[in-house]
């Protein structure tokens, strides 16, 4: 299966949790029918990503890269490359790569959209960002990549500023998709 199918079929099967994100989820999947390239950086309207919220085992962390471009303390995450067959493969190789720690384990999802502008193709265009969790093994040392500023463990309810509404937005489902109980 091709990418982009996977992620017409994620996107047509997810149930988005607010109205907001209904709407996105529409706005990606007409996006999706409307560019066969809408998976590649290429696209220059705008092309889907993949983010994801690395928590630790316990769900009480969050680790958050600071973007050298955004300026803003961010979950990890990227564009898709033509070896990934799946939005979820390219959340967990985002997040590894990112990360530098083996072993993550994906959470189901994805769990939020967003959609963003970026620089891809000046003046701007849109990163229409698929948005999962993922947890990391205990004791797990995060190692900064040449894509971060810096690299941090969080508390997941007091995400430093520079961050935004996703982020911290993001971080919580992923903490509720561990311990759903809690």
């Amino acid at each position: 299966m091709s990418l982009h199918r996977d992620a017409y079929d994620v996107l047509s099967g997810w149930a988005a949790p607010t109205p907001g994100e209904e709407l996105l989820r529409k706005d990606f999947l007409a996006h999706l029918d409307a560019y066969e390239n809408a998976m590649w950086r290429e696209c220059a309207p705008g092309h889907l990503t993949a983010t994801t919220a690395v928590i630790s085992h316990d769900g009480s962390r969050v680790l958050l890269t600071l973007h050298p471009k955004a300026g803003m303390w961010l979950p990890m995450g990227g564009h898709c490359e033509v070896s990934d067959g799946s939005l979820a493969e390219v959340a967990l190789r985002e997040a590894t790569e990112e990360s530098g720690i083996a072993g993550l384990r994906l959470l189901p999802g994805p769990l939020a959209l967003d959609r963003h502008q970026v620089w891809c193709h000046p003046p701007h265009s849109w990163h229409l960002d698929v948005e999962y969790g993922a947890v990391a093994p205990p004791g797990a040392e995060a190692v900064i990549s040449d894509e971060s500023l810096d690299l941090r463990w969080f508390p997941v309810e007091e995400i430093p500023e520079p961050s935004d509404e996703a982020t911290r937005r993001l971080a919580a489902r992923a903490k509720t998709a561990l311990n759903p109980h809690i």
